[in-house]
């Protein structure tokens, strides 16, 4: 599937009315800004007793938003009932949402539905931060023949509320480009954000780092919406957030820009070596430690020593110009290898 660059999905969280998906619609299309409307007709909701859309009944609402602005019109499905319904409605494209794209059964439900289908399908991340997963889920469509298809990155869940709703963990998803680079890959900062005032630094976040384009909730009226009030943008304010957002080049020609990038990447990859070289010693010293340890018998868990060397690390943080969030992952990972060789050793 190739999109034009930046492509722009946008429209409310759900449809609630056929009045408020009209209004919304026709001030999304007089700002020419976005390429195709988006509204949820069902809504998989974490908890009962919710608003989980108006189901059925919206798609002809959908459908008169398409005729009136003359925009490609979007919903999400998550049984092969929703499929088959959008489809009789000629929804334009479909998504697939984060918890379905989670379960396998219902993936491959929903891949069996789609089976030949010419329309673009694009799946959202799963909830937890499992590429493998997302991968399946995308799989699961082009062995039922869906040939279009594209990714939507809206974060991932995790546990104890942050400053955004979802992590967005950008190494996932690139590391699900990586891995799949023919299929293009928007990001939905509404669900990574959960609150409009992030949107915008998400969205450029995302433009930076070559994504093709951006779905974005947008409400006529957010302070009276049925689902998701906080991460909704009026029309106007979507207009003003799209404009402000800068989408540069993925290459350029001039022969300075080369010869500088060039000279500082040789830079990275010495310092990558010698980082390497560094890690695999300290991996050699830990090993020694672990003999020791087992020839006096002493567990390999030490938590005080290990507080120290964190304690240690983190007040040096500002002063070496690194975020305590990158040296906590960084001593994380060197900390588990550090264990598993330890435990190697001291059961040889």
């Amino acid at each position: 599937m190739e999109l034009k660059r930046p492509f722009i999905i946008a429209g409310p969280c759900s449809a609630e009315s056929e009045e408020q998906l009209v209004s919304t619609a026709t001030a999304l299309a007089a700002a020419g800004k976005i390429d195709v409307l988006r509204a949820g007709v069902w809504k998989p909701r974490t908890k009962p007793n919710t608003f989980e859309g108006a189901g059925i009944k919206a798609l002809p609402w959908l459908a008169k938003a398409k005729e009136l602005t003359g925009l490609p019109v979007a919903t999400e499905v998550a049984t092969a009932k929703h499929v088959e319904s959008a489809m009789a409605f000629d929804v334009d494209i479909l998504w697939v949402g984060a918890r379905t794209a989670a379960n396998p059964f219902s993936m491959q439900e929903v891949a069996e539905a789609l089976r030949g289908t010419k329309k673009p399908i694009f799946v959202k991340n799963p909830v937890n931060g499992d590429v493998d997963l997302w991968c399946g889920a995308v799989e699961r469509l082009a062995v039922c023949g869906v040939e279009n298809i594209g990714l939507i990155h809206r974060g991932f869940s995790g546990y104890g509320a942050g400053e955004l709703r979802n992590a967005p963990m950008w190494h996932l998803a690139l590391e699900m480009r990586r891995r799949m680079p023919d299929l293009p890959m928007i990001c939905d900062p509404s669900h990574i954000c959960g609150c409009r005032q992030y949107i915008a630094d998400i969205s450029q976040q995302a433009a930076d780092l070559n994504y093709d384009g951006l779905m974005i909730e947008s409400h006529i009226n957010p302070d009276e919406v049925w689902s998701d009030a906080k991460q909704q943008l009026t029309p106007d304010a979507l207009s003003a957030l799209l404009d402000g957002i800068k989408w540069r080049a993925g290459e350029s020609s001039s022969q300075s820009f080369q010869t500088a990038l060039m000279g500082l990447r040789e830079q990275i990859d010495s310092l990558d070596r010698e980082i390497m070289q560094l890690l695999s010693e300290r991996m050699g010293v830990a090993e020694k430690i672990g003999r020791i340890k087992r020839e006096n018998d002493v567990r390999i868990l030490q938590t005080v020593r290990w507080d120290d060397i964190v304690d240690r690390a983190l007040a040096r943080s500002a002063s070496l110009g690194l975020s305590e969030h990158f040296l906590r992952t960084l001593l994380d990972a060197i900390h588990i290898e550090s264990i598993t060789r330890q435990n190697k050793v001291m059961n040889e």
